[in-house]
């Protein structure tokens, strides 16, 4: 049997204890495929609260983007890393669940606001105790030179990963998920990072819009080859007052069932390289703005046996 490496096995043999990351939803933050920079009302699959338990405190008319001059509402974003890092500390150290924390700046697009903004925010994180690095998440079209530079000089005193959307490698699929760049932006960007010595982090999506098995299996096939060194696998899933939702209810997208899921998810990892860590191997909702697949509002739990069981049965302990 093959022991899978998992970003909290990476982490437990780098700082030999639990380290957990801490996800971060900071008001002002958009997307440049929201505001209309490079696309309009995002990709067809896109609610944001469905991604972090912390969104739907957001509350401001006010929105950054690379070109803003000022930012009236940075006292308030310092404010919110502050205590959403010390309420979720406090929670998992009183669970026993760790000791060291990542701050995880999930929600939206991490990098898009000027770089001033980006170095307060990070910063103001990085002072808390018991936080030993960052995880930014964003988009390939949305991060300067000058801002991969920085987190490279604070990769040298801690652990400071780069999380893109990479999705597709294919741009007619790109198109179809009106995502706004193509599969040249994300290789491009992921070696820039990989070239400053930083950590890339990249997320597959399997089931979208026209995909079949081998152009899932290509995806990451590829996404492996241009250096990143963590990967987060993702089901595509229907929720409510989304563009796909639309499509889905006209018949014009099928959801990929649970068993083609397993069957493209453990091939996908049997061709991973050893050295590349597993952040992700599913994901879902659990209330009723899900539409489909209906599997992915089963539990965390059921559906990480399932993995299990199907690893295993292939020789592979996640």
């Amino acid at each position: 049997m093959v022991e899978l490496l998992t970003f909290g096995r990476y982490l437990k043999k780098k700082y030999k204890k639990r380290v957990k990351k801490i996800p971060l939803a900071i008001s002002g933050f958009t997307c440049p495929n929201i505001d209309g920079t490079v696309a309009k009302g995002g990709c067809t699959f896109c609610l944001n609260e469905s991604f972090s338990p912390n969104v739907q405190k957001r509350s401001t008319p006010f929105f950054l983007n690379l070109s803003t001059k000022s930012n009236p509402i940075l006292q308030k974003q310092l404010i919110e890393v502050d205590e959403q890092l010390k309420e979720a500390k406090r929670e998992f150290k009183e669970k026993k669940i760790a000791n060291k924390f990542i701050a995880y700046f999930q929600a939206f697009t991490n990098t898009y606001a000027p770089y001033d903004t980006l170095v307060a925010l990070y910063e103001k994180a990085l002072e808390q105790k018991d936080i030993i690095g960052l995880s930014i998440g964003t988009r390939s079209d949305s991060i300067t030179k000058e801002t991969l530079k920085y987190l490279a000089s604070l990769s040298n005193s801690y652990e400071i990963w780069i999380e893109y959307g990479i999705q597709s490698i294919y741009d007619e699929t790109l198109k179809k998920i009106n995502r706004g760049h193509d599969s040249k932006s994300v290789e491009r960007a992921i070696k820039e990072a990989k070239d400053l010595g930083l950590n890339v982090c990249g997320h597959l999506i399997f089931g979208l819009p026209g995909e079949n098995k081998e152009m899932m299996l290509n995806s990451a096939i590829k996404s492996y080859e241009w250096g990143i060194d963590s990967v987060k696998y993702h089901p595509l899933y229907v929720v409510k007052g989304t563009q796909l939702a639309l499509e889905y209810k006209r018949g014009e997208f099928k959801p990929i069932s649970f068993n083609d899921y397993l069957d493209v998810l453990v091939e996908a990892i049997s061709l991973k390289p050893s050295h590349i860590s597993i952040q992700r191997v599913s994901a879902g909702i659990d209330d009723d703005t899900l539409l489909a697949p209906k599997w992915c509002g089963y539990s965390k739990n059921f559906i990480l046996s399932k993995i299990r069981e199907e690893l295993r049965s292939k020789g592979y302990i996640y």
